[in-house]
């Protein structure tokens, strides 16, 4: 059996995927790629899986990208820093499952491992945690999303420092410059994953699913494109919601609201 990724599934809806090759830094290879594809898909169509949380091995590396070795070796390998196809490209791999993905980073993120943990709906980082943009100085452009996603995220000229440099960012300041939505301590990295993929896996999964699919869709379009597109699946959805459906529900949302 194929152990580089590693798959536990919980009672409460949640699955932790880790990506185990802990002695190469969880570097991106062949079979590390498509194994998380086969993962991903898997934990997709499970409907006893309502939220994922992917990790790294280890305290050192969420994941150091692409294997470079691999990359030095094998004729052709680099096609694989713009494969379209989920079975090479892990950002695609982790597209693939509709469900909320929760990247708890425990170590470094480099390069591809940067992208991959961008692919994530939401990161939560260990103070172990550095992330780095080496394409520049490995001489390759990347092909997963990198240079538009982390401009979006932390503005154009926090990501050219990080992109033009490759200096690396600590996991303080990546939760200052909102790269990151909270740092914990290594110890409680795991848990605090894990509760929070608990809170939702505990709400409506094919709700969360659409939710997650409007976010996302709404955020690659211009402001008042997304506004409207808004508009036309909430106008769609809540049509089918009745008075009692609500009522049903709103002694458990306001019991919940007081205990937080």
């Amino acid at each position: 059996m194929d152990d580089t990724v590693l798959v536990e599934r919980h009672d409460d809806g949640v699955a932790v995927v880790t990506l185990n090759r802990p002695q190469a830094m969880n570097a991106l290879s062949v079979a590390l790629r498509a194994r998380l594809c086969e993962a991903m898909i898997e934990l997709d169509g499970d409907d006893s899986v309502r939220c994922v949380v992917l990790t790294g091995a280890g305290e050192r590396a969420f994941t150091a990208g692409l294997d470079l070795k691999e990359l030095g070796a094998q004729a052709g390998a680099l096609g694989a820093a713009n494969a379209e196809d989920a079975a090479q490209n892990p950002v695609k791999a982790i597209e693939t499952c509709r469900k909320p993905v929760i990247g708890a980073i425990n170590g470094v993120a480099i390069t591809g491992g940067f992208e991959v943990a961008l692919a994530c709906d939401i990161l939560i980082a260990s103070t172990h945690a550095r992330f780095a943009d080496t394409h520049a100085r490995v001489g390759v452009v990347p092909g997963w999303g990198l240079s538009q996603k982390l401009s979006r995220m932390i503005g154009p000229s926090r990501a050219k420092e990080l992109s033009l440099s490759g200096n690396f960012l600590d996991a303080a300041t990546a939760e200052r410059w909102g790269l990151v939505n909270r740092v914990v301590a290594p110890d409680e990295l795991l848990p605090a994953a894990r509760r929070l993929a608990a809170d939702i896996a505990s709400a409506d999964a094919a709700f969360i699913a659409g939710y997650k699919r409007l976010i996302d869709d709404g955020y690659a379009l211009p402001f008042g494109e997304g506004m409207a597109l808004e508009h036309r699946r909430s106008s769609a959805a809540n049509r089918a919601v009745t008075p009692e459906s609500v009522e049903a529900r709103r002694a458990a949302v306001q019991a919940r609201g007081r205990a937080q």
